[in-house]
């Protein structure tokens, strides 16, 4: 049995001062303002016990990219619970076939596997299927067709379909453009095997974002982001997913590539039920500025709390899930419950993973203790402490 007791608890309802939670066999059992000094584990008083962190949407961390090898999502793994994630969606940029099946049969086979860092959920491709216009720093050569041949490299758009079929349930979100000649057969045939399709990178107008929602698509890839703006008279995809209530809306939750009152509208029109905050982390983040690190193969470099590609090009974030969690509380002003919500409840809920997300009776003790800056002195998954500053 562990017993946490004295931190201020934040609870789906609200915040629950100087509360105690008892866990046992990997569950919270009790949730009390009780003190339960005399068996506490740990006095927390002065701290705050949050859901662990989610992160759909992490390239990689602290010089580690996904693409790395066969042991990179491993490696991941092991590092994000020092930032408060307990789950987390390996995240791939656009890539041959042979270096997909070596990241997706690295993830079946840490499914499940939690010993030693944070839940490894299914991929998320941000795939080959994107538009070129859009790619930002996404690597062209790789980029292809839904609709089969292209005629350009060694590899066609459905060798990389035949990887996301032979995969099984190591693939769970794939990002497409759906104006893509192909695209809506290819949703279709994704949500129909049980993949969740995600819009993004693309120059989708209204209609054609409208047409993929209705053929399933549920999930967007870091809105605003890699796409149109907002227009007046045109509302784009931006348009479609703010006010569609059946897609839940990444946002890259780091202080640069949002401004703050950008996701105050995005909360406003979607409510914090159907926002994911995400890091959209690459292998740069956690180094210090100056530092170089691999995105797909091209070099980035960390330049003013951000990345970048020798051209200039915004390469992701370098943001951490904690420095996330500090941004929406400390900048955007949300309460601790919705910075919660953001960060923990509405990724889990949209992902499927029952039990997780939020602390409650019964839940699975995915936590996170931060101190009074909000900064991560403990992470526990199922209730083992597998990280402690």
């Amino acid at each position: 049995m562990i017993v946490l007791s004295g931190a201020d608890l934040v609870l789906p309802r609200g915040v629950q001062p100087g509360g105690t939670l008892v866990i046992e066999r990997g569950r919270i059992v009790e949730i009390t303002q009780t003190p339960a000094s005399s068996r506490a584990s740990e006095s927390l008083r002065g701290h705050v016990i949050v859901p662990g962190f989610v992160d759909v949407h992490v390239h990689g961390i602290e010089g580690i990219d996904t693409l790395d090898g066969p042991d990179a999502s491993r490696a991941i793994a092991q590092r994000l619970p020092k930032f408060g994630v307990t789950a987390f969606c390996p995240t791939t940029v656009a890539c041959a076939p042979a270096s997909l099946r070596e990241v997706l049969q690295g993830v079946a086979g840490l499914r499940g596997v939690t010993s030693s860092g944070a839940r490894v959920l299914p991929a998320h491709l941000e795939s080959n299927f994107i538009n070129p216009e859009y790619r930002g720093a996404q690597p062209i050569a790789c980029l292809r067709s839904p609709a089969g041949e292209t005629g350009r490299g060694d590899f066609e758009g459905r060798d990389i379909v035949a990887e996301i079929d032979r995969a099984g349930d190591a693939v769970g979100i794939v990002t497409l453009a759906p104006e893509l000649e192909g695209a809506m057969d290819l949703i279709h045939h994704l949500v129909t095997t049980g993949r969740r399709v995600s819009l993004g990178h693309s120059g989708a107008t209204l209609q054609q974002a409208r047409a993929a929602i209705a053929a399933g698509a549920r999930h967007a890839t870091h809105l605003f982001n890699r796409m149109p703006p907002l227009g007046h008279r045109e509302p784009g995809l931006v348009g479609a997913i703010l006010a569609s209530e059946q897609v839940a809306a990444e946002l890259i939750c780091d202080g640069v590539h949002l401004h703050p009152e950008v996701v105050r509208l995005a909360l406003a029109m979607k409510g914090a039920a159907r926002v994911m905050a995400i890091t959209d982390g690459v292998a740069a983040a956690g180094l210090p500025d100056g530092s170089t690190a691999l995105l797909g193969g091209r070099q980035i470099r960390v330049k003013n709390a951000a990345a970048y590609l020798e051209d200039g090009t915004l390469a992701g974030s370098i943001a951490t899930m904690d420095r996330v969690f500090r941004f929406l509380v400390n900048q955007v002003g949300l309460s601790l419950n919705d910075a919660a919500q953001l960060c923990s409840t509405t990724p889990a809920a949209e992902l499927g993973l029952k039990d997780l997300g939020s602390i409650t009776k019964g839940a699975i003790a995915d936590l996170v203790v931060l101190d009074g800056g909000f900064n991560v002195r403990q992470t526990y998954v199922a209730g083992q402490l597998i990280y402690s500053a």
